[in-house]
Formats: structure tokens, sequence, C-alpha cells
């Protein structure tokens, strides 16, 4: 039986390094995985088109392709829909999650199709975030914000809340939940309150995946240092994978049914 596709789903930016690191992480997957992007490895002895894992990337915003569209395109020699997994490359479980994603499924009419849990919260990423700290220059007694996007959803505030206390408890110091566009308080209020508050220095931990016009705001918002989007990183990578791997199996045992 063909390997049901992996598809992953970004939110998109018009940030060209965004848009390349989002590629990157698609390639990296493929290679934990051991397939080939897009067919790289189409002219591999004895792996015919259909026997290979796909690992394909869509948006919900800004560019293309869409999650519906991608799922379309999924067939294999004889037109058949392949099976796929989508997994959801966010943060924090909010409206794109909860309603884009299955939106979109539900309009590709693709016959097959299991949806994981998003990326976030998990403990993989908060080690992460540590690690783009502390290159960024922070040490112990530096105060810290963990920045996020923001959303108007509940649920997705939760997780950021989450996500933070794995932080504060990886770094083993406390941290201050600032966001970058919707809801608050923001980034550079909080920035400003610790300060206040006789915070020598301030670095603001990126809750962000890639770069782009969110990420570029966090350097403008007066802390002492900034560290880089969680990115292409191996934790990051075995993440993607493992959330592929546990949904493939259940989608191929109750298509063996």
């Amino acid at each position: 039986m063909t390997a049901p596709a992996l598809v992953l789903v970004a939110h998109g930016t018009r940030s060209t390094k965004g848009v390349q690191m989002i590629a990157a992480l698609a390639e990296a997957v493929t290679r934990e995985l051991g397939a080939a992007v897009s067919g790289r490895d189409a002219g591999c002895p004895g792996t015919s088109e259909d026997e290979r894992l796909r690992v394909r990337t869509a948006f919900v915003d800004v560019l293309g392709p869409s999650p519906s569209e991608v799922l379309r395109d999924l067939t294999d020699a004889a037109g058949e829909a392949v099976a796929a997994v989508v997994v959801p490359a966010f943060l924090a479980s909010g409206y794109h999650v909860y309603q884009d994603v299955p939106r979109e499924v539900s309009e590709s009419g693709h016959p097959a199709v299991a949806v994981t849990a998003a990326m976030g919260p998990d403990p993989a990423l908060a080690r992460v975030m540590a690690m783009r700290l502390r290159a960024a220059g922070w040490r112990p007694g530096d105060a810290v914000v963990f920045a996020a996007a923001g959303s108007s959803d509940a649920r997705a505030r939760q997780d950021v809340r989450r996500a933070a206390a794995m932080l504060a408890e990886h770094l083993g110091a406390p941290v201050r939940i600032g966001y970058v566009a919707t809801g608050a308080p923001r980034v550079p209020d909080v920035v400003a309150a610790l300060r206040d508050s006789g915070a020598r220095r301030v670095f603001i931990a990126s809750y962000l995946l890639a770069h782009g016009l969110f990420q570029q705001r966090l350097h403008e918002a007066g802390a002492d240092g900034v560290a880089e989007p969680i990115g292409v990183h191996p934790a990051v990578v075995r993440l993607i994978a493992n959330r592929y791997r546990t949904a493939a199996h259940e989608l191929v045992r109750v298509r063996a049914r």
C-alpha cells in the first residue's frame, strides 16, 4: 500500500526568508522520514513515483497553494486519491487550526485525510526556544518576554500560556507573555514594564516558526536581544515526523479494515 502523503500546512508569509524556511523544514522532514520531496529521487532504481512518500507544503493565508489544492493534486498513476496526513505547522491551535484546516480538507473532497494536532505547544519547542534565547545573549538573571503572534481564540491563548510555562520550566526563570499582533499586553509594553520594574536586561524569546513581519516587529520592541524564530531544528523535524508517523499508522490501519 502506498504510504500516505504528508501535507505540511503553514500560515504563509510575504517574507522570502520565511517561505524558504518552510521549504527547508519540509525537506528536513522528508529526509527524516527517508523520502524524497516532490519526486526528487524519481530516478532511483526500484522505486516508483507511487511508492515514495510524498511531502507537500500548503498555506492557509497570504500565498498558495492552499491545502485543498494540494490535497486534490494527490493522486497516483491510476488517478486514484493518495491518502494524506495533514500536519498543521502552528504553534497554538486557534482559528486556522480549528476552522481553516478542516474547511480546506472538506473543500478538497479528498476521501482519506487525517489531521494531526498542531505542532505546539510541546516541550521540544521549549528546548529549541531556550537554545535560540541563549544564542541571542540571554544569561540567567535577564528578564524574558515570551513573544507570540496572538489570537482571539481562547484555546490558542491557553496554548500560549502552556508553552510559556514550558519555557519557564526549562530556563528555571520566570517569563512574561507578550503578543505581537492580536491580544494584550503587546510585546513593547511588556518590555517597558520589565524595565520599569528594575530589569537591567530584557530578552525576547520568539514563539514564531519563521521569519516575517512579526519577527521584524520584535526587533523594534526595545529589548536588549531578540531570539531567532524556532525555525528548522532537528527537534522540530522529529516532532513533525512523529506527528505524521502516528497519524499515518492509524490511517493505514483504518483503511485496511
